[in-house]
């Protein structure tokens, strides 16, 4: 019960943003639910399997380049091109996870991350498809889906408040079903998992492409709802930012990926509005973020207050 409300009530919270926000934060709020989807990809394969990934901005690179370039070269619908964008994801991921996990540890970062870097200048190589760091813009006409124009802010805060309720509730029941609990148990102990009869590697395999289709789903939304597409989304930053959004907020629970995404862009966002060094600030903060709640802010009323928050 006190999980349908947490999670509920933070749907509602959000919905009723929908109509009282102000013109600003009612956009930056769209922006992080969808990065908050993203995070909530990277969760699965850090949070709930223990493998951690450098290279993430691979799939949602891929997830938005797929859709961007089915829609400005293809002439296909948006419908269709995030359909395409999805299924990119997931078979980039799936060439990645078949080679990566033949590897554990460090080694599996920097597979990961290498991965990511030949993705980034691919993208790059390809310039005259790509356009390369300048990116291209997806316009209004071409982002009408089912008779919604996605550039429109009330229609784009109400469809990133759907995919984000949709993966949201997605991960909740992951953690639930056996194969999430398989997942956890390959965190805690492979080799005792593996004991008990588990194929993890199929497990870890099937963990690295759900997390790269969900990645690669918010890349690809993110694409169409704010009409950009850039190399700058493929670089190692956008591989970190995940990372550092699932700690803050707190591995391994379903609503910790929003959380830090939602802290994080408002830390950045309010500190540089102060100052040039808000960089400096971001990092003092997340630095006593660390020492102080090391398990994310979620993980922490986990630890403190409710043992069994998914």
């Amino acid at each position: 019960m006190k999980t349908i409300a947490l999670h509920g009530g933070l749907l509602a919270l959000l919905l009723l943003g929908a109509f009282v926000l102000p013109a600003y934060h009612h956009g930056v709020l769209a922006r992080v639910m969808v990065l908050a989807v993203y995070a909530a990809g990277y969760n699965i394969l850090f949070g709930y399997t223990g493998l951690l990934s450098l290279g993430h901005a691979l799939f949602f690179a891929a997830g938005m380049y797929g859709t961007g370039l089915a829609i400005s070269h293809g002439g296909v619908t948006p419908g269709l091109a995030l359909l395409i964008g999805l299924l990119s994801g997931l078979a980039v991921a799936a060439a990645l996870g078949v080679l990566a996990l033949r590897t554990a540890g460090v080694a599996f970062m920097i597979v990961t991350l290498m991965f990511a870097q030949a993705g980034y200048l691919t993208i790059l190589y390809f310039g005259a498809w790509t356009r390369g760091d300048e990116g291209f813009v997806l316009q209004g006409a071409q982002r009408i889906l089912l008779g919604f124009d996605l550039s429109d802010a009330a229609t784009r805060y109400a469809a990133a408040l759907i995919l984000f309720a949709a993966v949201m509730l997605g991960t909740l029941s992951l953690v639930r079903s056996r194969f999430g609990r398989v997942l956890v148990a390959i965190r805690e102990n492979e080799e005792r998992a593996r004991m008990l009869g588990y194929d993890t590697f199929a497990h870890k395999l099937g963990a690295v492409v759900l997390s790269g289709g969900v990645s690669a789903l918010a890349g690809a939304a993110y694409g169409l709802l704010f009409g950009y597409v850039g190399a700058t989304f493929a670089s190692v930053q956008y591989s970190i930012f995940p990372l550092l959004w699932v700690l803050l907020g707190g591995a391994g629970t379903v609503i910790g990926p929003f959380l830090g995404t939602l802290f994080m862009f408002y830390l950045i966002d309010l500190s540089s509005g102060y100052t040039s060094a808000y960089m400096l600030i971001a990092g003092v903060v997340l630095v006593a973020l660390t020492l102080f709640a090391p398990q994310g802010l979620a993980g922490e009323l986990r630890r403190r207050f409710w043992r069994g928050l998914p």
